[in-house]
């Protein structure tokens, strides 16, 4: 297989605070006055002068080096400030790189930012076909796929109207119909897509699916780990503009997840003094597994997962009941659960010990992303109002992914599936009539 794109030695650096003057003679005399160690001669009466005209250097990007195959699907992920955009602007020819070498083979596409290449005073009609030439497309080229480009935005109704007057959403929409429908042999996009409605980000997830399956390049920068575990066969892990892991998309989302959230998959305090709880009970572990007992940060959709506690009671009386909210990406709880409903434990007196509970989350019961655990320990009393010993608010937290084979509740349905639950429901059909 053919090499996309090759990286080698990349780096970029930025000078903080080194805006030029515009003019040849305002940079000389700016110069001089630095020298002398006078204040900057064209700021305004009154202006400040901050004392940065030194430029610190800062490298977005530090010797970057990888390889994309013909027909990857790549995912760019790390946290904000990783170097993630301007890796994607470099690609795009946006910016230049400051050291090191790029190269692409074949037509590259690219929607970076909402409505880029697009001009406020000429209509969506106008930018398609501007834009269309700005990629690469000949004008016969977007004349055949006009309308197609114009329905898959949705702004069939404005097109006439200058884009001055569209929304952030519907700019987006059309910047990526006219990207997607380019056939490149590169797609590059970057967040962008969060701006468009689930609709609009349902149709562009299977486009890109499509393009990919199509044996083109897909590289896309995104924060939503289920996106791109659904998208992409493989990911590289950006931290601190450099290259921290490239590989397998599941081991390198579990490795973001494990250094991106304090605790993955487990967390454990050795110290019973500053383990959280009271002198009635002390929580010392708490963890998600599959049957091997290994704690895990990455879950087939398809198995069980358990949430296990361990904890120790200081203290005689009445009965324990851990318990833990289930929260999703955007904070929602997904459900919640209890030990009060383990009938032989409800009741059972309280004594000293280390103990262990345990329940099980079904397989085919939540969806694809990434969820958290509240883990809280309780007393209840008869009137309902129970002694909190416990609650860590982000315990611990885990991702689920959905393989592209296999018997989920997916079935035949590509692109994305919403909710934070998806379970498999038993399903009857029959024929009423034959008329």
């Amino acid at each position: 297989m053919s090499k996309a794109i090759l990286i080698e030695n990349l780096s970029k650096s930025y000078r903080l605070g080194a805006i030029g003057a515009r003019t040849l003679a305002g940079d000389i005399n700016r110069w001089w006055a630095k020298v002398r160690g006078l204040p900057d001669p064209l700021l305004t009466i009154g202006e400040k002068d901050f004392g940065n005209r030194e430029g610190e250097t800062v490298w977005a990007l530090k010797n970057i080096n990888f390889e994309i195959e013909q027909g990857d699907a790549v995912g760019v992920i790390g946290g904000n400030g990783a170097g993630k955009s301007t890796l994607l602007k470099i690609l795009s020819r946006v910016t230049t790189p400051t050291t090191g070498v790029i190269k692409a083979k074949g037509r590259v596409a690219s929607l970076l930012e909402v409505g880029t290449g697009f001009h406020p005073e000429l209509t969506g009609r106008e930018n398609v076909f501007m834009n269309g030439a700005i990629l690469g497309m000949s004008r016969a080229e977007v004349e055949r796929k006009f309308d197609e480009i114009v329905y898959f935005s949705g702004v069939e109704k404005y097109i006439d109207t200058p884009v001055k007057r569209y929304s952030s959403g519907m700019h987006v929409r059309l910047a990526f119909a006219v990207a997607a429908h380019l056939d490149p042999d590169i797609l590059i996009v970057d967040e962008v897509l969060a701006v468009g409605d689930i609709a609009f980000q349902r149709k562009s997830f299977e486009k890109m699916e499509e393009v990919g399956k199509s044996g083109r390049t897909v590289l896309v920068v995104s924060h939503n780990m289920a996106f791109i575990s659904r998208l992409c066969n493989r990911a590289v892990l950006l931290e601190a503009g450099k290259l921290k892991m490239d590989g397998d998309v599941l081991d390198v989302v579990g490795a973001y997840l494990s250094t991106s959230m304090a605790h993955a998959g487990e967390r454990v305090w050795p110290d019973l003094e500053s383990a959280p709880g009271n002198d009635t009970v002390r929580l010392t572990s708490v963890k998600v597994c599959a049957n091997d007992d290994i704690a895990k940060e990455s879950f087939d959709i398809r198995y069980p997962i358990r949430v296990e506690f361990e904890y120790r009671v200081l203290k005689e009386g009445k009965p324990i009941h851990p318990a833990f909210f289930l929260m999703d990406s955007n904070e929602n709880v997904v459900f919640m659960s209890i030990a009060m409903y383990d009938p032989e434990w409800v009741e059972r007196p309280r004594e000293i010990g280390l103990y262990k509970s345990s329940c099980i989350i079904p397989g085919n019961l939540l969806s694809e992303g990434t969820f958290r655990i509240r883990a809280i320990i309780n007393t209840m009393h008869k009137d309902r109002k129970p002694d909190h010993h416990v609650d860590i608010k982000d315990a611990i937290a885990f991702q689920v992914y959905d393989e592209v084979e296999g018997d989920s509740a997916r079935g035949n349905h590509i692109g994305a599936y919403y909710g934070a639950v998806r379970p498999i429901l038993k399903w009857d059909t029959e024929k009423l009539d034959s008329k």
